[in-house]
C-alpha cells in the first residue's frame, strides 16, 4: 500500500505547483482547484486567498528531484 503525500509537482506548476499537488492528492484535474482558489480570491477574499496560497507554497513540500508519482503518470497516460 502506498502513502499518498501531498507535493507541489516540479513538471506541472503555474506559480508554485500549489493547486497542481492539491489536485493530483485528490485526483482531480488542477484546473477545478485553480478555478475554485481564483474565485475565492476575487469573492472579496483577496488578502486571504494571496495569504493561503503563499502559506501553502512554504508549507507543502516539493517533489524530489527524479521522484515519479507512477500512478498520477499511469492515468496521464491513459488519457492519451
Amino acid at each position: 500500500m502506498t502513502v499518498k503525500r501531498l507535493v507541489r509537482p516540479r513538471d506541472d506548476h503555474i506559480v508554485a505547483g500549489v493547486c497542481s499537488g492539491i489536485a493530483r492528492y485528490f485526483e482531480i484535474d488542477p484546473v477545478v482547484i485553480r478555478l475554485v482558489w481564483v474565485i475565492f480570491t476575487v469573492m472579496g477574499f483577496v488578502f486571504t486567498g494571496i495569504v493561503a496560497y503563499l502559506i501553502a507554497w512554504l508549507v507543502i513540500p516539493e517533489e524530489e528531484e527524479g521522484a515519479v508519482d507512477a500512478e498520477y503518470t499511469v492515468k496521464e497516460e491513459a488519457r492519451v
